[in-house]
């Protein structure tokens, strides 16, 4: 099977092509996750312009790296400029928002990090506290358990449930109380897949005692 496999992804490179664009069977891609092949790997395209080309949203070799990206498989494309990220992580918060707003344009950062998540089949949830937030990865699918198992094997071992709302609920409404009266804070099994930016509170018990 692995020779198989093997003699495979020699003809398709031997066509100068990349392993992952092949239509590959799941057991194919079992063996292939073992060589760590490059090509194989997923792949967003950052394309790294002066300052004034980004802020006016124009490039004379965007339009030929679309279309050669296009005839080798299609991933995303992301301008973006090192020397106007690099300038605005130099100023102040407030200046920078304000330079971004008088000269319409945005840092592509999050853009960045949103794509290359994507692209390897990441999301992210949040935890929160009295004294902190934090920011978990975890494959896109997962389901609670798995998910408070990426805070603590605890979490997911004596996984009760987990208490969702929606990032997005809770910044539009203010607090979790006023999301809770809005009927938007839900309480969820272990078959709940878990959604990118979901703020999760764990209830989880390993001792026999009360819960946590």
């Amino acid at each position: 099977m692995m020779l198989l496999v093997i003699l495979q992804v020699k003809a398709w490179l031997a066509d100068e092509k990349d392993v992952r664009l092949g239509d590959w069977k799941a057991a194919d891609i079992e063996i292939l996750n073992t060589f760590q092949l490059l090509s194989a790997k997923p792949v967003v395209y950052l394309v790294n312009m002066t300052e004034k080309d980004y802020q006016r949203k124009k490039n004379k070799f965007l339009p030929k790296i679309h279309a050669w990206v296009q005839e080798h498989g299609g991933e995303p494309i992301i301008p973006f400029s090192g020397v106007f990220e690099r300038n605005l992580a130099d100023m102040e918060p407030a200046d920078a928002a304000k330079y971004c707003e008088e000269n319409k344009v945005q840092s592509a950062l999050p853009k960045i990090i949103k794509t290359g998540f994507s692209a390897i089949n990441l999301i992210y949830f949040f935890t929160a506290g009295p004294d902190e937030v934090k920011c978990w990865q975890i494959r896109r699918q997962s389901k609670a358990p798995q998910a408070a198992g990426a805070i603590h094997t605890d979490f997911e071992r004596g996984f009760i449930c987990a208490e969702v709302m929606k990032f997005e609920d809770l910044k539009e409404l203010g607090s979790e109380s006023a999301v809770k009266a809005a009927g938007k804070y839900r309480q969820e099994g272990k078959t709940y897949v878990v959604q990118d930016g979901d703020v999760i509170f764990f209830k989880f018990n390993v001792s026999g005692g009360g819960k946590k």
